[in-house]
């Protein structure tokens, strides 16, 4: 996790207690706000540091520019600016002005100056000269003269008794220290914390403490500095930050290396009047601080933008007066005849001595604070009483709306229902409720989830009981649905969904010729030429079954053809029939039955025999024997799955067996067509 602010900030006072330089200072973390943190808490240090350097050299040499540092580095200017700020707070006290610092200095200059401006103070004579020309005696009162010096009775005026720090309390006042000093026991001086007799340096392993005025510094135990590096023969070479890459310069900076350290020049320049800092930020260098004092005597200095001004001394007037055009007296200010219209526009202002009033129009009322007439809220001053639904605030006065869903009324204050309706918000039907409207769809179609207006069709084949409302296939359409059947061989039945088989035989809608015979399947038909063999005539009875046609053909010999006589095949049966693609097989299925009544013959040794001989592909039938109703029935099975479309010819055989000899046998060819789709 990222530190913590003040964590951060603790590491920028650290490194800056222990090095008293911030331009080399490692990051403890990448994020940009403890960065900044870091640097800015290392600088604010280092100037308290450099600060109370800079007024003990003033106080010990009384000047400031002997002093051996980087005239350019920032540590350098808050040493000379407190150096210098102290001289002029010496220069006041020997000059017997006032020990009040002017505010346009700056607060911090203020504090040095009047810390500064402490010693003699009493007992200098500051009366007039009796050379001086005489004036016109004018008595004043002590309210005015209260007012002309608000410090008069400042305990601290002039710096008080205190060495250092001064805060007056009213009846007393209490001394304090900077920070690097203590006070001492009579309450009022200040001596130096040698913080490496007291042990609250950070000095590290490597490192010896040297005390300084007010603070202290880590030497190395080695002859070189930071920035420096050991050589095999014990000299010291600097190291080049910028060539070895160890610099932490932004990418908008350029690195310069330096004696001991680097400096990150911005590669933007600022104009004059402005300085870069670390950071590369321009910042208006304040001219009025400098020691050249830019304005003449009896003008006072006030910094810009860039630049500065200089304008004269002249005594301070009060809220609502201003100099008069000689500048010896002050006198009032009429607000009211300025354009700013300081009660507002459309307002009435009436000016009094050092002040104003205002009468405010109808729905403004005056505030003292701001000393200008102000809108009255209504709706918040007497909330619920104006209007029925929500009340809008304006300049002067109020106005009513309604919420969605209705109408102001023409009262201004009431609400009525909104017939939205009329104007036909919804895609298909719509039904207008108390401040609200409801969309509703026709049937076969639903409202959308989205807007909640639209009507979106019902996909009735995409519901979870599509698959079930038509029997081969279901087509949508807008508002409904419909039902198709194969493009062959089917059409729609009566109910609109299922499919019923076309019987092209019964329809004559065939295409068999003369010689064949039209067999009926499910989706379609079949034309076959079915002859009888030789010795074989047909029989003039064809027998036409819900799923098969029949054609026999029976035994007709010519007269003293024994062979035909004697050959046991009686008749010869060609039958169609059509069957469905088991999707789910999961039993035998029964397709066909051969009938047979049993012969009556001596000694009960009668029997018939059912038999499969050709045509059974993978062994998809096969036959039983069963006995119903007196007779001897062969029941042959499908007992595999057989996926259409697909047609195979079945021999069968039934063998009447009397003393272990076929005395008598029938064959039946049965045509199987399987068919694709089955309804």
């Amino acid at each position: 996790a990222d530190p913590s602010m003040e964590e951060c900030c603790d590491k920028g006072i650290e490194w800056a207690n222990k090095n008293r330089i911030c331009t080399s200072l490692p990051l403890i973390s990448e994020s940009r706000e403890c960065s900044m943190t870091q640097v800015q808490c290392c600088r604010s240090q280092l100037e308290k540091q450099y600060c109370s350097d800079g007024i003990e050299f003033a106080n010990v040499r009384e000047e400031c520019d002997s002093h051996i540092g980087e005239n350019s580095t920032c540590e350098a200017e808050y040493f000379k600016l407190c150096c210098y700020c102290c001289l002029l707070g010496k220069a006041a006290q020997v000059q017997g002005q006032t020990c009040e610092p002017n505010p346009k200095v700056g607060y911090q200059c203020g504090i040095v100056f009047r810390d500064c401006c402490v010693k003699g103070q009493e007992g200098i004579d500051v009366s007039i000269s009796d050379d001086a020309p005489k004036k016109e005696q004018v008595e004043i009162s002590k309210e005015e003269l209260d007012q002309e010096d608000p410090y008069l009775h400042d305990g601290c005026r002039g710096g008080g008794p205190c060495s250092q720090q001064c805060r007056d309390t009213g009846s007393s006042y209490v001394c304090s220290c900077f920070v690097g000093y203590q006070l001492q026991p009579d309450g009022v001086n200040c001596e130096d914390i040698n913080e490496c007799i007291t042990g609250t340096h950070s000095c590290g392993i490597g490192q010896t403490c040297v005390n300084t005025l007010g603070s202290f510094r880590c030497q190395r135990d080695t002859s070189c500095g930071t920035g420096y590096e050991l050589t095999d023969d014990s000299r010291c070479k600097d190291i080049d930050e910028c060539e070895t890459g160890t610099h932490n310069c932004p990418p908008d900076f350029i690195c310069q290396n330096t004696p001991g350290s680097f400096r990150c020049r911005p590669k933007l320049q600022c104009m004059n009047g402005f300085i870069q800092d670390a950071l590369g930020n321009c910042i208006d260098i304040n001219e009025c601080l400098s020691t050249n004092m830019p304005c003449p005597a009896g003008q006072i200095c006030i910094n810009t933008d860039g630049s500065y001004t200089c304008q004269r001394i002249s005594p301070s007037c009060g809220r609502g007066y201003h100099l008069n055009e000689d500048g010896t007296r002050c006198v009032d200010v009429d607000e009211c005849s300025s354009s700013n219209q300081p009660c507002g526009e459309g307002h009435v202002c009436i000016n009094a001595p050092g002040n104003y009033r205002c009468e405010c129009k109808s729905g403004y009322s005056f505030d003292v604070i701001s000393r200008t007439c102000i809108d009255i809220n209504e709706c918040r001053r007497y909330p619920g009483r104006l209007c029925a639904h929500k009340c809008e605030n304006t300049p002067g006065s109020y106005y009513c709306t309604c919420t969605v869903g209705f109408k102001l009324s023409t009262d201004g204050r009431s609400c009525e229902d909104l017939n939205e309706c009329e104007s036909s918000p919804c895609s298909q039907e719509c039904a207008n409720v108390y401040g609200s409207y409801q969309c509703y769809c026709r049937r076969g179609f639903q409202l959308s989830d989205i807007d909640g207006i639209s009507c979106e069709d019902i996909d009735e084949c995409a519901l979870p009981t599509g698959g079930h409302i038509c029997s081969f296939r279901c087509v949508n359409i807008p508002g409904s649905f419909q039902c198709t059947c194969p493009s062959t061989g089917y059409r729609l039945a009566p109910n609109a969904r299922n499919c019923q088989d076309i019987d092209e035989c019964v329809a004559e809608s065939h295409n068999c010729s003369f010689n064949e015979t039209c067999f009926n399947i499910q989706g379609g038909f079949r034309c076959l030429s079915l002859e009888c063999p030789e010795n074989y005539r047909k029989s003039g009875d064809t027998v036409r079954l819900e799923k098969t046609d029949t054609i026999r053909c029976i035994k007709s010999c010519r007269p003293n053809d024994v062979n035909c006589v004697l050959d046991p095949v009686h008749t010869i049966s060609h039958t169609v029939i059509s069957l469905p693609t088991f999707r789910e097989f999961t039993r035998p299925e029964e397709i066909i039955f051969l009938r047979a009544i049993t012969p009556t013959y001596p000694a009960n040794q009668a029997d018939i025999i059912f038999d499969i001989t050709e045509g059974n592909l993978r062994d998809s039938f096969d036959i039983i024997k069963r006995y119903m109703d007196g007779m001897t029935v062969g029941v042959v099975r499908q007992v595999r799955p057989i996926v259409g479309p697909f047609h195979a010819i079945l021999k069968l055989e039934m063998n009447y067996v009397m003393g272990g000899v076929v005395s008598h046998r029938n064959i039946v060819n049965v045509h199987i067509f399987v068919s694709e789709y089955w309804f």
